[in-house]
């Protein structure tokens, strides 16, 4: 009889056990990413590939349970990113800049991940005149066409008109601006006129569509758009992936995610598939620099 009670008991330890690891509620089935509109395409493009692959966490790894994997993906600039992970609004927070110290002290058990290199590239359109004559710029030129003082192109260059210059940034309150902050302007305020596109992509789109603008497109942008848009050499370095890589061109950024503690197993099996060949290879795509 203390036989069959130990028999019973044991296997209603392992019922328990396998029931936890197969069908627990608890398992998240979902993962959310905010942050970053330069990252949020390309975690997006790699998330769909790894669903459309698998369809359900079982298919991923065995010891999963058969649900339904969903990644969402939503994009409201870096400092939202860090932002929804210290309110616990999402999983992960995609930021396209350093993450500041100040930002990382309320994180208990901070976690960060590189997936790639970026670098805004101050473009112009193919049509803009300057081209005729340089394709080089200089810092303190960046400067003063960034903060207003040199209000029309021929100010930069005799030669040229007396054309307006249409400055396009993005939002002043997201991570490239952050970094053109850091690296051109310093102390220097952007001017309050100049546009501020929602995203790279309508940067992009504003110096395509004005041969008289000039903005920092990042490099991803600029690959998608260089038939249309020139990349200026800026003191010196063109932005190149070797000047990139070794840090020659000083305008650059890095693409990455972030969280609060160590990843849940599903959670560290799409970290994985990002890594993976497939997933550097689709980072290489969008135009950026993947870590390898």
């Amino acid at each position: 009889m203390q036989k069959k009670l130990i028999k019973m008991l044991l296997g209603a330890a392992v019922f328990g056990l396998s029931f936890g690891t197969l069908t627990a509620e608890e398992f998240k089935a979902q993962i959310m990413f905010n942050g970053s509109s330069s990252l949020a395409p390309v975690i997006s493009k790699i998330s769909t590939d790894f669903i459309e692959e698998n369809v359900t966490w079982d298919k991923v790894d065995p010891s999963f349970p058969n649900k339904n994997i969903a990644i969402y993906v939503s994009s409201g600039g870096s400092g939202a990113g860090v932002k929804s992970v210290i309110e616990k609004v999402s999983d992960f927070g995609m930021v396209a800049r350093q993450v500041k110290d100040s930002e990382k002290a309320k994180f208990p058990e901070y976690r960060e991940f590189v997936v790639a290199s970026d670098a805004l590239t101050v473009s112009v359109n193919n049509e803009n005149p300057i081209l005729k004559y340089t394709k080089e710029i200089d810092g303190e030129t960046l400067r003063k066409i960034f903060s207003g003082e040199y209000k029309y192109w021929n100010d930069i260059d005799k030669r040229l008109e007396k054309k307006e210059i249409i400055v396009v940034t993005r939002d002043l309150g997201g991570g490239a601006h952050e970094v053109f902050q850091n690296v051109i302007m310093g102390k220097t305020d952007v001017k309050d006129d100049a546009i501020q596109a929602p995203s790279m992509g309508a940067l992009a789109a504003k110096l395509v569509e004005n041969k008289y603008a000039i903005g920092y497109a990042s490099f991803g942008m600029y690959n998608q758009n260089k038939d249309k848009i020139t990349a200026l050499v800026v003191d010196g370095a063109a932005p190149t992936v070797e000047n990139i890589v070794s840090g020659t061109y000083k305008i650059q950024r890095p693409l990455l995610f972030i969280k609060n503690g160590e990843p849940t197993p599903q959670e560290k099996a799409f970290i994985d598939y990002i890594f993976s060949e497939k997933g550097m290879d689709a980072v290489s795509k969008s135009g950026y620099i993947p870590v390898k």
